[in-house]
């Protein structure tokens, strides 16, 4: 599971700008978009994407199973 630094540093090699202030929820989503994916963490219970980067973070009861 990442850590906001973590996510902020790779929002910044994606180009993202303005992500200063942002809390974890909206950087992660923010780096969903620019991944060309939705912005759904923490949006939706049953995500059936299991190679997303932040399944673990968002969906834990999932990872449970």
């Amino acid at each position: 599971m990442p850590k906001l630094k973590e996510i902020q540093a790779m929002a910044k090699k994606m180009g993202l700008r303005k992500t200063a202030g942002m809390n974890k929820s909206d950087l992660i989503r923010a780096v969903q978009v620019a991944e060309g994916n939705s912005p759904c963490y923490e949006r939706i219970s049953d995500c059936g994407q299991t190679d997303c980067l932040f399944r673990a973070d968002c969906q834990p009861q999932a990872m449970r199973l």
